[in-house]
């Protein structure tokens, strides 16, 4: 049964589940489910290992309406494995995408949470991936925005940090983050003296939500509220760009810059002061209200994302 949300005004994004998060985010009672925890899809491979299996293997697509627009969703569920990409998790999502060429909805809006590829099932998530990542590619090539927001328990790491940034928009919260790596897979590789997982203000800084959206990396920054993702998911589709040569070639320029201007930076507080914020080190406790009015203080240039 769907858990409901019954004030999706103050309801937290952070601590709903996928399908709650889908609930508050639609037109009341529009949602379709397609291939349903009753169809029992489950992942095939996580037996071998012992594992428990979920009946809609972490990932909830469907049909609904968004403000009376038909849109198609996917909704990752960041309490099961931590919303990893598995076979029959990346199909639905692929699935979801490829009816998005024939049903030609307003927007395809993928609401992540996820920490990146199960080790047990990693060709094929890896596999998922790739084929996520074409996909949106077609879908916007043929005029359909796809839309990622980003404030679960896991936010989007790995493969679902890669697949965020094909979107043609994305809305981040205070609890998003937003990497290929996660803190203990650098820290792993490359010792706690290069980036200290524990140290959760550096994980924050480096690649949470305020500091994602300073760097252009996510287009809007949402209140950690169902309504608020609903906002910021209606205002980013009607202003999605077009996926052309000139998008491109824009999106190029705008890191190759970024890069240039800020790759010498060892921490977020430099790279904010770069940007020309008085007090880099007030970023973290900013309301959203007070890092609006940051953002809108700001030059044009430094905060406008993609």
């Amino acid at each position: 049964m769907s858990e409901r949300i019954t004030n999706s005004t103050t309801a937290s994004w952070y601590e709903a589940s996928a399908r709650a998060r889908l609930d508050g985010l639609l037109d009341d009672g529009s949602f379709r489910e397609f291939i349903g925890p009753e169809q029992r899809r489950t992942s095939p491979h996580l037996p071998l290992f012992d594992l428990p299996r979920a009946f809609d293997d972490g990932m909830v697509v469907g049909a609904g309406r968004l403000d009376g627009k038909p849109v198609l969703v996917a909704a990752q569920e960041g309490r099961f494995m931590g919303g990893a990409f598995g076979e029959v998790h990346g199909a639905k999502l692929v699935g979801l995408l490829r009816a998005a060429l024939t049903l030609k909805p307003a927007a395809v809006l993928i609401l992540f949470d996820t920490g990146g590829v199960r080790l047990q099932e990693a060709n094929a998530g890896e596999t998922a991936i790739a084929e996520v990542m074409r996909a949106i590619t077609e879908v916007r090539s043929a005029g359909v925005p796809v839309v990622g927001l980003i404030g679960g328990r896991a936010g989007a790491y790995g493969g679902g940090g890669l697949i965020a940034a094909t979107c043609s928009r994305l809305a981040v919260s205070e609890g998003g983050r937003i990497s290929v790596s996660g803190p203990e897979v650098i820290e792993t590789n490359k010792g706690a003296e290069e980036f200290d997982s524990r140290d959760r203000g550096l994980v924050w800084r480096t690649m949470g939500g305020k500091h994602r959206r300073l760097t252009g990396g996510a287009d809007a920054f949402v209140d950690d509220t169902v309504a608020a993702f609903r906002e910021a998911a209606l205002a980013l589709i009607a202003r999605a760009p077009a996926f052309d040569l000139a998008t491109l070639d824009a999106e190029q320029a705008r890191l190759e810059e970024r890069l240039a201007r800020f790759g010498a930076c060892r921490d977020g507080t430099e790279i904010w002061a770069r940007l020309g914020v008085n007090d880099p080190a007030a970023v973290p406790g900013m309301t959203t209200a007070e890092f609006d009015a940051l953002l809108a203080s700001l030059a044009e240039t430094t905060h406008d994302a993609r």
